[in-house]
């Protein structure tokens, strides 16, 4: 199984399935609007803990989001201007 080596499987598949969920997930950092952590994406979003711990570790790889603090997520400017 080819893929980015983080044991994710294909990263183009993984791209393919990031796009709706990571842009839920973006859009909910930004309704929010401060570092916040999974149960409040969870309940801004309707998606499951797990899928959104995946979608973060994702979308952190990509610079749109980050972690100013402990199990806190924030939406960088990548991340704004990728919605």
């Amino acid at each position: 199984m080819s893929g980015c080596g983080c044991g994710c499987g294909s990263a183009k598949v993984d791209k393919a399935s990031a796009g709706e969920k990571g842009k839920a997930i973006l859009e909910a950092l930004v309704k929010i609007g401060g570092p916040c952590g999974t149960k409040e994406i969870v309940e801004n979003t309707g998606l499951d803990k797990k899928v959104i711990s995946n979608e973060i570790a994702a979308l952190k790889k990509q610079g749109l989001v980050d972690s100013p603090v402990r199990c806190k997520y924030g939406i960088t400017a990548a991340g704004k201007a990728a919605i």
